[in-house]
C-alpha cells in the first residue's frame, strides 16, 4: 500500500469510528494514559521489522489498538495498516497475554511459542527445559521444527492420557480382586459350615443304623407266666408288635437322617465348587491387577520425560555392554590372555562405577 493511502486510512481511523477506550485484553488495570494509535502503530511496524522478542511488542500493541477501535475499523486497521490477518493478530495478542519469557520467545519464534501455549502454564518451563524424543532421537525444544514440537506435545498428551487410563484400569482390577476375595472368604466359611453339617448327618445316620441293628437283634422280653399259655402268647404278640412299631419309627428316623446326609453332601459339594471357582477367579483377578499395575507403571514412566530419557540412555548402555561383551569373548579365544584380562578388568571397573552411580 502506498504511503499516501496508508496515511489516509490512519487519518480516518484517528477521527471517525473510534470507540471509548476500554480495558485492553490481558490488562489487569487501566493504563494511566491511552496512547494514540499512530504511536502504537509505529511500534508495531518497527517490531515487525525486528522480529524475535518484538513479537510481544506487536501483541501488546495490537491489544491496545483493538481496545480503541470498533470492530469494522479494527479489521480495516489490520488489513490496511499493519498487514495482518485477524488470525495472525489473534496469535500475536495471545502470545502477549500468555507468554512472559521474551528471551525464550526470541529463540523459539511465534509458531513454536504458540504451540507451547497448549501446555498448562505450570508445566511449560519444565517442558521447554527438557529433551524429548522425536523420531527416535532426543531433541531440545529449541532444536525442533514446529511440526516436531507439535508432535512431541501430542505424544506427551497421549502418554499422559494412556497413563491415566492405565491407572483407572489398575484401580478397577484391584477393586474387582478385592470383591472376589471377600466372596471367597464367605464361600470358605460356608464350606466349613457344610462340612460340619455333613459330619453331624454322617454321625446321626451311623448312630441310627447301629441302634436299628441292635433292636432287630434283641429278643422280645416277655414276663414268665406259669401255666397260662394263652396269656403268654398274647404277651409275646404284644411285645413283637411294640418292637415292630419301634423298628418302624427308628427306620423312619434313619430314612430322614439319610436324606439330611444326602442334602448335606450336596451342599458341601456345591460350596466346594463355589470355593474352587472363586479361588480360580481370584488368581485370574490378581494376575489382571498385576498386569494392569505393570501397564500403569510403564505408561507413567512413558509420560515422565526424565524416565523416558533414562530408558533411552539405559538401552544405549545395554547395547554397548553387549558389544563390549562380544569383544571380550573374542579376546578370550586368543592364546595370549593379557588383552582379555585387561578388557575384563575394564568391564568390572565399569560395572562398579554403575553400581556406585545407583547408590
Amino acid at each position: 500500500m502506498k504511503q499516501t493511502d496508508r496515511q489516509a486510512v490512519m487519518d480516518r481511523l484517528s477521527g471517525a469510528g473510534q470507540v471509548t477506550p476500554v480495558l485492553a485484553e490481558g490488562q489487569n488495570t487501566a493504563p494511566d494514559t491511552v496512547r494514540d494509535i499512530d504511536t502504537i502503530t509505529g511500534e508495531i511496524l518497527e517490531a515487525k521489522r525486528v522480529g524475535g522478542e518484538a513479537i510481544l511488542t506487536i501483541g501488546r500493541g495490537l491489544i491496545e489498538v483493538k481496545a480503541q477501535l470498533a470492530e469494522g475499523d479494527w479489521l480495516d486497521y489490520l488489513s490496511e495498516i499493519v498487514d495482518f490477518s485477524p488470525r495472525t493478530a489473534q496469535r500475536f495478542m495471545r502470545l502477549a497475554r500468555e507468554w512472559s519469557d521474551a528471551t525464550a520467545l526470541s529463540h523459539l519464534g511465534a509458531t513454536k511459542a504458540l504451540a507451547l501455549l497448549a501446555l498448562p502454564e505450570s508445566e511449560r518451563d519444565e517442558f521447554l527445559a527438557s529433551a524429548h524424543q522425536v523420531d527416535g532421537k532426543e531433541k531440545a525444544v529449541f532444536d525442533m521444527t514446529s511440526r516436531e514440537l507439535e508432535q512431541a506435545i501430542k505424544e506427551r498428551d497421549e502418554a499422559r492420557k494412556a497413563a491415566e487410563s492405565a491407572q483407572v484400569e489398575a484401580k478397577i482390577a484391584a477393586e474387582a480382586r478385592d470383591v472376589i476375595a471377600k466372596d471367597l472368604t464367605l464361600a470358605r466359611e460356608l464350606l466349613d459350615r457344610t462340612n460340619i453339617d455333613k459330619k453331624a448327618a454322617d454321625d446321626a445316620v451311623t448312630a441310627l443304623e447301629k441302634q436299628l441293628a441292635e433292636l432287630k437283634a434283641a429278643p422280645v422280653d416277655v414276663a414268665v407266666m406259669a401255666v397260662d399259655q394263652e396269656a403268654l402268647d398274647r404277651a409275646r404278640a404284644e411285645g413283637e408288635a411294640a418292637k415292630a412299631q419301634e423298628l418302624a419309627d427308628l427306620q423312619a428316623k434313619l430314612d430322614k437322617a439319610k436324606t439330611a446326609k444326602t442334602k448335606a453332601e450336596e451342599e458341601r459339594k456345591a460350596a466346594l465348587a463355589a470355593s474352587d471357582s472363586l479361588k480360580a477367579q481370584l488368581e485370574a483377578a490378581e494376575k489382571a491387577r498385576q498386569d494392569a499395575e505393570s501397564k500403569a507403571q510403564k505408561q507413567a514412566a512413558g509420560a515422565d520425560p526424565d524416565v523416558a530419557a533414562f530408558r533411552i540412555y539405559f538401552d544405549q548402555v545395554q547395547e554397548t555392554a553387549n558389544k563390549l561383551r562380544g569383544l571380550l569373548i573374542k579376546a578370550r579365544k586368543r592364546e595370549d590372555q593379557v588383552v582379555a584380562d585387561k578388557l575384563a578388568n575394564a568391564l568390572n571397573a565399569l560395572g562398579d562405577a554403575m553400581k556406585e552411580a545407583a547408590k
